[in-house]
């Protein structure tokens, strides 16, 4: 039966990295959803939730569950469960812990907790490499709205967690830490461990599961 594993963490916590990380594992076997993916379109105004940012702007609050399309992110978990050969999916973003749909469906719930300065520095970083953005304007939005939304939204999210993961730490160490808690869903079904004893010329590696051969 296929699974669902949620990974929710702070912005620039490091959940997008394990995530990846995870279905680079078992490619043919997990799928990714990216909550990220599936916020209301930035210029439909009666939908999510909006505020002004540092420059003056109304803007869509990517801080805010409320922004997420809930019933997107739900369509695409389901349709992810139905793909044939997918045993585990793993949803994450930012309200994975926090939105109730996505909260439902999974078996296992995972936080990413990184320090609030590491998280800081990586977004500004983030954001100068990729978005060429003053950050000037990362810190201002940062402490107009974003401290106070990850306070109010992600971070009590930490208590619904089955496993809570350190966010500063390799991504070999992570993986680690989250690869026993699903290992389970990785498994093959019964009948299809039997089918593997019975082919000849098959020869099993030490600490290699049966799945990855």
């Amino acid at each position: 039966m296929t699974g669902v594993l949620a990974v929710a963490g702070g912005t620039a916590s490091g959940k997008s990295t394990l995530a990846e990380a995870l279905s680079l594992q078992c490619p043919e076997s997990i799928a990714l959803v990216h909550l990220d993916d599936y916020y209301v379109p930035a210029h439909d105004r009666l939908r999510g939730v909006w505020t002004v940012s540092a420059d003056g702007h109304a803007v869509l609050d990517w801080n805010h569950p409320g922004s997420i399309d809930e019933t997107a992110v739900m369509h695409a978990i389901d349709a992810a469960l139905l793909r044939p050969g997918v045993l585990l999916v793993v949803a994450e973003g930012l309200f994975a812990l926090s939105l109730p749909s996505v909260v439902r469906r999974a078996a296992w719930r995972v936080y990413v907790d990184t320090p609030d300065d590491i998280r800081l520095a990586r977004k500004i970083l983030r954001k100068i490499e990729v978005q060429r953005q003053d950050p000037r304007l990362s810190l201002r939005n940062y402490l107009q709205t974003g401290r106070d939304r990850h306070a109010a939204h992600v971070a009590p999210s930490r208590a619904a967690a089955d496993l809570v993961v350190d966010g500063t730490a390799s991504e070999a160490e992570m993986l680690a830490a989250v690869m026993p808690l699903i290992e389970p869903a990785l498994a093959p079904p019964p009948a299809a461990r039997s089918r593997a004893r019975g082919v000849r010329g098959v020869t099993r590696t030490p600490g290699v599961p049966v799945f990855a051969l």
